[in-house]
């Protein structure tokens, strides 16, 4: 009887052996395909990152080897864009930004900022500078875009500048005419336009007095010739 009770306990207690085994078993298990899965992810996530490093050195070494394919990008249309200025006086702000960006990079930096600024007779400080950009700096590059240096005589000419800012200055001083009539400021503009005007006919009189002399001139050298010839005529007579 006492040996029978043994052997059920001995065969209850390698029931619990065998239990706790399996359990064990199991848990390895599932930490094994956890770690799988972890290990899979991280490689997922090194392909990516890989991927992506290796497809930016090759567009770096195509740039270098000047066989990059040029990417598309928005197209900007200012003729579309700033409906309220005409075709002239887009090529004239044209003509200044292109002026200014000695760089050549299709930008107007801080410095080349500067440097407008004095040669149109209102110099500002840093700060100054720092904060004309940030006015219309749109994607907070900390330079003017040709779009964004559009949109200073924009918020002039709409009055969206206050009195003191060094855009409005820039704007009154370049003497492209962006007035619209009955917005803010149209005084300003106005003015402006007026004495581009004077500037204008003075050229234009400058031009047709050079035109009339050299008319002038033409016509004595006729009648210098036509004198010669009959001086000749007499002596060959």
């Amino acid at each position: 009887m006492a040996s029978e009770e043994l052997a059920q306990k001995l065969q209850r207690r390698l029931q619990l052996e065998d239990s706790g085994v399996a359990a064990e078993d199991e848990a390895e298990a599932a930490k094994g395909t956890a770690a799988a899965g972890e290990a899979a992810e991280r490689s997922c996530l090194t392909a990516s990152a890989g991927a992506e490093l290796s497809a930016k050195l090759c567009r770096r070494q195509d740039i270098n080897e000047g066989a990059a394919q040029p990417r598309r990008v928005a197209v900007f249309n200012p003729y579309t864009e700033f409906k309220e200025f005409s075709r002239r006086q887009i090529k004239d702000m044209e003509r200044m930004f292109r002026l200014y960006d000695s760089g050549r990079d299709g930008y107007i930096d801080l410095m080349e900022l500067k440097l407008m600024m004095e040669k149109l007779g209102a110099p500002q400080t840093h700060l100054g500078l720092k904060n004309m950009i940030k006015e219309v700096d749109e994607d907070f590059d900390g330079k003017l875009s040709f779009r964004e240096f559009l949109l200073i005589f924009h918020k002039a000419a709409a009055g969206e500048l206050e009195e003191d800012s060094g855009l409005l200055t820039l704007a009154k001083l370049s003497e492209i005419d962006v007035s619209i009539e009955g917005v803010k400021g149209a005084k300003n503009f106005f003015e402006a336009k007026a004495q581009a005007l004077s500037s204008a006919s003075k050229f234009e009189a400058e031009i047709k007095a050079e035109q009339d002399e050299r008319k002038r001139e033409e016509e004595e050298r006729k009648h210098r010739r036509a004198a010669f010839r009959e001086l000749k005529s007499a002596f060959t007579q």
